[in-house]
């Protein structure tokens, strides 16, 4: 990968910024994108003084239906071609859908889902007529099962994962690979903004950031198509599979009630 391009949202922090480390050691130039300039800039700096790559920042809110469109649009201007998607990015909510506010849940979307497959339309066929590219989209163990509580949330890792799949099936010879990675729990600031405490998750499950990014890191770079970190993941996701699906539902529905009311 040394001297191509990485795109990564949600770099400033989590597993995103985890990736843009792994990315800049193989030698990947970046481009960082998030809403927070500051942190946006000193991880740049960072990396390009370690690694001795090229790190431009781009700042912007995933939220704005014409976010992708901008990011898009400067890439064409500064000529810069992306090798490396990685879309990281994601918002969560916690509560009941009903009560919930209308427009939180509808920026949820529009992160986790709209932006997502927008980013990778814009840039996808450039990777097809150069035959060279990777996409990694972050999805979670949440695709695999319902999740009362955090209804939308689940249902965009859903999307997140089906679409990642549909799509590497698409690109099979074209030199163009997709890799879903579907973490567990893991300790990132996420948590915090979506309002859920991941210390009521067993402890076997929960994952740190670095580990998580290693291991989607190192399944893109083999071109593996889903990746779920940690054995317990692994073997929850397989439990699912197999146990009837109301049954699913409901214990993912007493698990979420444990949790602390999400905050805006």
């Amino acid at each position: 990968m040394r001297e191509q391009t990485a795109l990564i949202t949600g770099a400033s922090s989590g597993i995103g910024l985890e990736l843009a480390k792994l990315a800049a050691a193989d030698g990947c130039n970046l481009v960082l994108i998030s809403r927070r300039q500051d942190r946006l800039e000193s991880l740049a700096r960072n990396l390009s003084v370690a690694h001795g790559v090229s790190a431009r920042v781009l700042t912007a809110d995933l939220a704005n239906p014409k976010a992708s469109e901008r990011i898009a649009e400067t890439l064409d201007k500064e000529r810069v071609t992306v090798d490396v998607l990685v879309n990281n990015a994601g918002l969560g909510l916690y509560g009941p859908f009903s009560k919930s506010d209308l427009q939180r849940q509808l920026e949820v979307l529009q992160v986790n889902v709209i932006a997502l497959t927008a980013l990778t339309h814009r840039l996808l066929p450039a990777m097809i007529e150069r035959r060279r590219g990777r996409i990694l989209n972050v999805a979670s163990t949440a695709a695999f099962q319902p999740g009362p509580y955090m209804a939308v949330y689940y249902a965009t890792k859903a999307y997140v994962l089906s679409f990642s799949e549909a799509i590497a099936e698409e690109l099979k010879g074209t030199g163009v690979t997709v890799t879903a990675l579907c973490p567990g729990p893991t300790t990132t600031e996420f948590q915090d903004v979506a309002g859920v405490d991941a210390a009521l998750f067993p402890k076997p499950l929960v994952m740190d950031a670095p580990e998580v990014a290693r291991a989607g890191w190192a399944g893109a770079k083999r071109s593996k198509r889903v990746v779920i970190p940690g054995l317990g993941n692994k073997l929850i996701k397989e439990t699912v599979r197999f146990s009837p699906r109301g049954l699913v539902t409901a214990a993912a529905g007493r698990l979420q009630k444990k949790r602390k009311p999400g905050r805006d």
